[in-house]
């Protein structure tokens, strides 16, 4: 009697949500490390130990692949800086909260920060539109962290507001970059450096105790 395979089924017995969750994990990691452009279909699907027709069955093409592997990234990245947005903190202490939080979710996979910030990256519909919502949510966390600071020092002009969005973006993006070409330092270490840089400039921060 012929064996009629499940709608729902992968290969080798594997449920077909499984198999998807280990393609993009794999996936998430070359496209990360590589970059898009360096990284080819037939890489993932060796990485993976799958053939190369299961991920174009799956993702449709290489940039859909590419498109749920940043989804994925901005999601947990968003998260992340969702969670230390709720947390309380104003303030320059707010800014350090936030770079620690991304340390530490970036530590055992740095890869997810260079997908997002992949020069590489397709022009597709579908990567653009996940990006420019990664952007815009980043965006809207960033202007409501400055806004706060600047208001605790009397100053609520919407264009300084503006322009310090954009220096703490840069600061942002640079410390965490500087930090992930720096392997042996610690999420921790990090941290405590960011404290001594901002200490520097700023005078003491008051960081919330744990």
């Amino acid at each position: 009697m012929a064996t009629r395979t499940r709608p729902n089924a992968g290969t080798k017995g594997v449920a077909r949500a499984d198999r998807e969750e280990q393609i993009l994990t794999v996936a998430c990691r070359l496209f990360g490390e590589s970059g898009f452009a360096s990284t080819s279909v037939a890489d993932i699907a060796e990485a993976a130990g799958i053939s190369k027709p299961l991920i174009y069955n799956y993702f449709g093409s290489k940039e859909g692949l590419y498109a749920v592997c940043v989804q994925h990234a901005a999601e947990i990245l968003t998260a992340e800086i969702e969670r230390t947005a709720a947390s309380g903190t104003v303030g320059l202490a707010r800014a350090v909260v936030t770079l620690d939080g991304m340390f530490r979710v970036l530590e055992p996979q740095p890869w997810l920060w260079h997908l997002v910030f992949d020069p590489t990256a397709p022009p597709d519909a579908a990567t653009q539109k996940v990006l420019a919502d990664y952007e815009r949510r980043i965006l809207d966390f960033g202007t409501e962290g400055v806004g706060e600071l600047l208001r605790l020092a009397g100053n609520d002009d919407p264009t300084d507001t503006e322009a310090m969005r954009a220096v703490w973006e840069n600061v942002f993006r640079t410390l965490v970059t500087w930090w992930l070409a720096h392997p042996d330092e610690s999420p921790a270490a990090m941290t405590e450096r960011c404290v001594r840089l901002f200490a520097a400039v700023f005078g003491e921060i008051d960081l919330p105790t744990s």
